[in-house]
């Protein structure tokens, strides 16, 4: 494997978790709810995938729980802040800290212990071409399910009746529950299912990524998935693009460190994020595009008419 391919490799890996996270949230937003908690959920499913993987001894076993406990987790962000009508970006930044601090408490006497490692599915002789073979038929399951979401999630928004509701939802309850669309229903499928893709992508970093639990190992990456879903102006085949770019810079400062270039390692660390500030403020010059965009309900709460 040449040195290009192996850092191919590396940055796919690193973005599958963005992307996956990434399009979960993308539905829940175009539903017009506004989910603070990804990092909360996405810390979830690592430590539920991890325990999970390490009792049964498989890892689809794992990632299975992991899937579960994601969308189990984000069931209290919808009975919060759709039920009880909470404010919702209270609401997922306290989510955030709560999976943070339960995970520390799950994982606690998982620390050190080796992994169960989800491995990749080899095609044969497709995965013997060179380059495109090891890149693409040469993954673990996460990445096919990450391309089978974007896929399935372009479709759902923008083909089936179903998301035409959801977007319906999403830039007018009102007028979607006057025409007799079960808002709050919606709200909670949408909920629901981001918590999945959450979890999934939690699952990715404790099954694949490092195969090992380590606290606070989601390490800011939920943020940066908030970040991305408004990067990508709301689209799911921006999400992906924009989540292999921030892999992209995720890997490269760690090569960097590695070719002993003489900038600090801290600020080397620091470049995932300070290139996500980066894209919001200059997003943010363009407010007419963003307003467009952006879905008219979204962090709004709904209270249906008795």
């Amino acid at each position: 494997m040449s040195v290009f391919e192996a850092v191919l490799l590396t940055i796919i890996t690193a973005s599958t978790p963005l992307v996956i996270a990434g399009l979960g949230e993308l539905v829940v937003e175009r539903s017009g709810v506004l989910n603070l908690g990804v990092e909360g959920m996405m810390i979830i499913g690592a430590v539920a995938a991890f325990v999970g993987a390490q009792i049964s001894g498989s890892p689809y076993v794992g990632l299975v729980t992991g899937i579960i406990a994601g969308a189990l987790f984000s069931l209290l962000f919808g009975f919060l802040t759709l039920t009880l009508v909470t404010n919702q970006v209270a609401t997922g930044l306290a989510l955030t800290i709560l999976g943070l601090g339960l995970s520390g408490m799950i994982g606690e006497g998982y620390v050190s212990v080796p992994g169960v490692q989800l491995h990749e599915i080899v095609f044969p002789f497709l995965s013997d071409i060179p380059l495109i073979g090891s890149v693409l038929f040469k993954q673990d399951l996460t990445f096919y399910l990450s391309i089978a979401l974007l896929i399935g999630v372009n479709w759902f928004l923008f083909r089936s009746r179903a998301g035409l509701k959801l977007r319906a939802v999403g830039d007018s309850h009102g007028s979607a529950h006057a025409l007799g669309i079960d808002v709050i229903r919606t709200r909670y499928l949408a909920v629901m299912f981001g918590g999945a893709c959450a979890g999934l992508a939690g699952a990715q970093l404790s099954l694949v990524y490092t195969p090992q639990w380590v606290e606070n190992m989601s390490a800011g990456r939920g943020w940066v998935t908030l970040a991305l879903v408004v990067f990508a102006s709301w689209r799911p085949m921006r999400v992906m693009a924009g989540g292999y770019l921030f892999g992209a810079v995720t890997i490269l400062q760690f090569h960097a460190q590695g070719l002993g270039i003489g900038i600090p390692s801290q600020f080397l660390s620091m470049l995932p994020y300070a290139s996500t500030i980066v894209v919001l403020v200059i997003i943010s010059q363009n407010r007419r595009a963003t307003l467009i965009n952006t879905p008219a309900s979204l962090g709004k709460a709904f209270v249906p008419e008795r």
